[in-house]
């Protein structure tokens, strides 16, 4: 039988130690003191396992090298995802967005079922054993030295060490070395699903604030790269949130660009106007700054009243027409100015990586090395935010494992 040596315990990892399992004798090398510590703190600890939408609508959510991933997706689909875990005793539930999550609300739930089947599959699971590096000869991988000295041969070998992003989990980029030292390109790794920060010093004023059902968009001059619909976050140096999050990855090669969020786009121009005009009605007698309330969120309010110009203390009953189409477009069109995103130890993704054209996509197996294969982040792939980023882990990790020895 042989032996498959998998480097990496996230969910690519994992998955692709358990395929393999099913053929050959597996070691699973983990750097950290315990499996899946990303895995853990994702989906701010709810572990969102993959998305039920369509397997077909998952490409319009990767904007990260896409048409690379069908074979993958459609190997080992998001309903493949969901029997796995509800076989293992895990109990799912689709929340909004068709976002998919352990009933249970625990990451832990996820990691356990992945354990007990390691455990089933006889999978040796090495923990804290980090690798130094990998002893290669004629384009064939022979071993893997540890830190402590111990060396690690095998006949098949899977990375899957992750990227850059959440360093204290263990992805700091050892893989791209590795990958480099064995003759692969590595694309310049940058931040995905990170947040935004912004030029404007008030927008410290609005730390805290979240907001729901408004439309986020990043424009360059007129041209819109991006837009989205629902939540967001605004913060101490700028802009956060699924929306937000997912839209950063246009920040990383594009400059001079704006935010525009739209606080009401339900109502058309003429609709939000007569709201306006309803609460002005209401409020005829106050001063401008005593009639937003019931319009806006209070802390967003003193910032609106300032960048709409219009003096705090009008009455609302002296405020003229083109004040009003001030508001409404300040309300429809309020721009922040993007400075660029946050350090990518701060991403949950990360972009770039091995080069997609180095591996073939329908079992994961280098062009470069007869006896490596690669899966999850360390590849040069990337997704929105939603379980998508998870699903192409398993994906990939499954296609990986499966496919060893072909």
């Amino acid at each position: 039988m042989s032996l498959v040596v998998v480097i990496g315990g996230g969910p690519a990892g994992m998955m692709a130690a358990i395929a393999a399992a099913a053929k050959h004798e597996v070691i699973l090398i983990e750097k950290n003191e315990k499996l899946g510590k990303k895995l853990f703190i994702t989906g701010k600890g709810r572990c969102n396992i993959t998305n039920a939408k369509d397997i077909g609508e998952f490409f319009e959510c990767i904007p990260g090298n896409s048409n690379f991933l069908y074979s993958p997706l459609y190997s080992f689909t998001n309903e493949d995802t969901m029997n796995f875990f509800k076989n293992l005793g895990v109990d799912l539930k689709i929340e909004r967005g068709d976002r998919v999550f352990p009933t249970s609300d625990k990451s832990s739930d996820i990691i356990t079922a992945f354990k007990r089947e390691l455990d089933n599959r006889f999978v040796n699971v090495l923990l804290n054993s980090s690798v130094k590096n990998i002893i290669e000869k004629n384009n064939t991988i022979e071993s893997v030295a540890l830190q402590d000295g111990r060396i690690i041969k095998g006949d098949y070998f899977v990375l899957c060490t992750g990227g850059l992003s959440y360093p204290q989990t263990g992805s700091t980029g050892d893989g791209y070395k590795f990958s480099k030292d064995l003759g692969h390109h590595i694309v310049t790794p940058m931040p995905s699903l990170v947040p935004v920060e912004v030029k404007e010093e008030w927008i410290k004023e609005l730390q805290g604030l979240s907001l729901k059902n408004v439309e986020f968009s990043i424009k360059s001059g007129k041209k819109t790269m991006y837009k989205n619909f629902g939540e967001m976050l605004f913060t101490h140096f700028g802009l956060s949130g699924p929306i937000v999050l997912s839209g950063s990855r246009i920040v990383n090669n594009n400059k001079d660009l704006t935010a525009e969020i739209n606080l009401k786009p339900a109502l058309t121009y003429e609709e939000l106007d007569k709201r306006i005009q309803k609460d002005f009605a209401k409020f005829t007698n106050k001063a401008f700054k005593n009639s937003l309330d019931e319009l806006l969120p209070k802390k967003l309010i003193d910032v609106v009243i300032r960048l709409s110009g219009i003096d705090e203390n009008k009455k609302v009953n002296s405020i003229t027409r083109e004040e009003r189409k001030t508001l409404i477009d300040l309300i429809q069109h309020f721009k922040l100015n993007i400075k660029g995103l946050r350090p990518i130890q701060e991403a949950i993704i990360t972009a770039g990586g091995v080069d997609t054209r180095e591996i073939d996509p329908s079992t994961m197996k280098s062009k470069k090395v007869n006896n490596l294969y690669f899966a999850g982040e360390i590849i040069d792939v990337d997704a929105y935010t939603g379980g998508f980023n998870i699903q192409i882990a398993l994906s990939t990790g499954y296609t990986a494992g499966n496919n060893i020895g072909f």
